[in-house]
């Protein structure tokens, strides 16, 4: 009896171990661990669309007509009639000098050819009255003769003074000092009270802002091409094609076109001066100024293009990583072209539509399945 209820103990102790075991062999975390969540990516499809070949240059700023404004005749400023860095019309009147010993001088001139004109009548009266008596011989003739000559020099002394006059009225009109020419005027160098000349220097500085040039230099090999193109499509559409970028990055909204070559290279760059000329009707365009300049080369043409973003670059070249229909991610070897702004023009290794990565490299390899999200379009 004894034995038997020690097979029955042996029996269930083997039995709880084995349900410990099952239960201890049977731990969920162990056994169905979850997969790793797929990398979420940024892809944008590779576009195709037209583009043109452009060079890029620094150009400067260049007022089309520049003029300083200077006194022409000595005097003490009586006004000054502009605001500093306004815009002022051709005939505006910007500074006064003082009259009054001008006007004295015309008037003195004009007293001095009325005094002539008086002396002149007289000399003709005597002359007249010589040639009445001279065939009657009550005049010798030499003193007809002096009449003659007196009467011309009564003549000359006319003009003299009428120059004088003329001379005296210029000066005049010079002591109100206007704007040559429609532009920006800039500070004023003397204030009211000082006493300016011919030999003082610039009073002001006028330039003119709408139309306004830029100036860069271009290699002789943009030049050739520039030449070639107008040979082939005639002087009536050969021209280059100008863009500006302004300093702070933004493109300039309206293009214009070169209208000038040098017509010698710099020895010391090998590059020839290019002159544009663009509108500039809101001033943003600061004569002096330092701009960015793009031109046209070759016609417009059909390019694959990525953002720049997705391009890398290792010890063998440039790839980008695309991501197939199933996800996958899939390494490219490309040859690029030029830049086209936040794009890059692909020459090879890629079709329209390949979506590439262009967010989330870094945590991806070739062969690996991603969670692809379109990015953001620009």
């Amino acid at each position: 009896m004894r034995h038997r209820c020690h097979v029955v103990t042996n029996a269930l102790i083997a039995a709880l171990f084995g349900a410990w075991g099952l239960v201890a062999g049977s731990d969920p975390g162990a056994a169905q661990t979850p997969p790793p969540r797929a990398p979420s990516v940024l892809v944008s499809p590779v576009a195709s669309r037209e583009v043109t070949d452009t060079s890029d240059f620094v150009g400067r700023v260049t007022a089309i007509n520049k003029v300083d404004i200077v006194a022409r005749v000595p005097g003490y400023i009586e006004a000054r009639q502009f605001t500093e860095g306004h815009l002022v019309k051709k005939g505006d009147l910007l500074f006064r000098i003082e009259q009054d010993t001008y006007k004295a001088q015309v008037a003195q001139q004009r007293a001095n050819l009325a005094k002539a004109k008086a002396v002149e009548i007289n000399a003709a009266q005597q002359l007249s009255r010589g040639r009445a008596l001279l065939p009657k011989d009550y005049v010798p003739r030499a003193t007809v003769d002096q009449q003659t000559a007196a009467q011309g020099a009564a003549q000359a002394d006319i003009m003299e003074a009428q120059a004088a006059l003329d001379q005296a009225q210029i000066n005049l009109g010079y002591t109100e000092i206007r704007a040559p020419i429609d532009g920006r005027i800039g500070i004023a160098r003397f204030t009211v009270g000082n006493l300016v000349g011919p030999a003082t220097g610039s009073l002001a500085t006028i330039v003119s802002i709408d139309p306004i040039y830029v100036l860069f230099q271009a290699s002789e090999r943009d030049v050739l091409d520039f030449k070639r193109r107008l040979l082939a499509d005639g002087p009536a559409n050969g021209h280059v094609s100008v863009r500006i970028r302004l300093p702070d990055g933004t493109p300039y909204a309206t293009p214009g076109a070169a209208n000038f070559l040098d017509i010698q290279a710099d020895p010391s760059t090998d590059t020839v001066a290019v002159r544009a000329e663009l509108p500039n009707p809101q001033g943003l365009l600061v004569p002096s100024g330092i701009v960015g300049v793009q031109i046209q080369r070759g016609a417009p043409r059909t390019a694959l293009l990525v953002p720049q973003s997705a391009v890398q670059l290792d010890q063998a070249g440039s790839y980008v990583l695309t991501v197939d229909d199933q996800n996958k991610v899939e390494e490219r070897r490309v040859t690029l072209g030029a830049e086209q702004g936040s794009a890059i023009i692909v020459a090879s290794g890629l079709k329209a539509g390949e979506r590439v990565i262009v967010e989330g490299i870094q945590k991806v390899r070739p062969g690996l399945t991603v969670a692809p999200s379109p990015a953001p379009s620009n």
